[in-house]
């Protein structure tokens, strides 16, 4: 690695959009890796892979959490990339999605990130680097500022938390559509296959979070449409939009990364850049032509600039 400063606040266009050749999670034998944890009295679906997951992690742990609607699987194209580099990586269901049953209490982003304090002490880790998208990013902020002595650094990918306060009417329209979704789920889980691979299916239903979803390959997508329609969807939106942070971020200090994408049709990339101003030691990096899951877009740039960023 060169000692060269990278700014602070970048914009960048890329040539590549998508997965190049054949990805790595392809030939990973996931059950291997799955297991349940129980916290909080609830089961929790976790992935547990890299060094850390039968010894001790070489070079530290990275723990990923999906948004709304997501799952562990949003991060498919990351973890066997980061889990070769050496990082044990643990990725989990949040109670209500995926496969992780509800939690026993109220969903709320502090009982989130409760749970994923106690998931990692269970785990017998003592210090990690948190990654969060969307929904997830605002767990991460939260984690920053309650559990700070164990958070190393953070990383916000389209992190929910500031715009939300304010878009009332987009709330209402993804609530109903929650609902809609939750209705069809396992609809939804059985054709899976046969959507990813249609061209207009792809685009249809991954057009709210990709600039180009038809350009995701389909086994991809298919993995992203068996998270989707949980019974945590409708609760989790409530908590969101019921819990404010901005005026705490300043109170973050583990070192943070901020990535988005300029056409993030969620949550706008004016939020990238006020996160930016309102976490202290941030470094903002915004992909042009990039929706909601730039990790997904954009993997293998994502994945350089986590390495660069864990290096630096």
């Amino acid at each position: 690695m060169s000692n060269v400063v990278m700014p602070d606040r970048q914009t960048l266009a890329l040539d590549v959009y998508g997965p190049v050749g054949r990805s790595p999670w392809l030939d990973v034998d996931w059950r291997r890796h799955q297991r349940w944890v129980e916290v909080a009295g609830r089961p929790v679906n976790v992935i547990d892979i890299g060094p850390g997951a039968d010894a001790g992690a070489s070079r530290g742990t990275i723990v990923w959490i999906h948004g709304l609607s997501g799952s562990w699987q949003n991060w498919l194209e990351n973890l066997p990339v980061l889990a070769a580099a050496g990082w044990r990586c643990v990725a989990l269901d949040l109670p209500g999605f995926g496969a992780s049953p509800m939690p026993a209490e109220r969903i709320s982003i502090t009982g989130y990130a409760a749970v994923v304090d106690e998931l990692l002490r269970v785990l017998g880790v003592s210090r990690a680097v948190v990654v969060g998208n969307s929904m997830g990013g605002f767990v991460g902020a939260e984690i920053a500022l309650r559990f700070p002595t164990w958070v190393d650094r953070l990383v916000l990918v389209s992190a929910a938390g500031l715009t939300i306060e304010s878009q009332r009417n987009l709330y209402y329209v993804a609530r109903a559509t929650g609902r809609i979704t939750a209705m069809s789920a396992g609809w939804l889980a059985s054709k899976s296959d046969f959507l990813a691979r249609r061209v207009r299916s792809r685009r249809t239903l991954l057009s709210i979070v990709a600039a180009h979803p038809s350009r995701l390959p389909a086994p991809l997508v298919s993995e992203q449409l068996k998270g989707s329609g949980k019974p945590g969807f409708v609760p989790a939106m409530d908590a969101l939009t019921s819990y404010p942070i901005r005026d705490r971020l300043s109170r973050i200090e583990a070192p943070t990364l901020i990535v988005w994408g300029d056409k993030d049709p969620l949550v706008p990339v004016r939020d990238a850049w006020e996160f930016g101003k309102l976490i202290p030691n941030s470094r903002v990096v915004v992909y042009e032509d990039t929706g909601h899951v730039a990790m997904l877009e954009r993997p293998e740039a994502f994945n350089a600039l986590m390495a660069e960023f864990l290096e630096d």
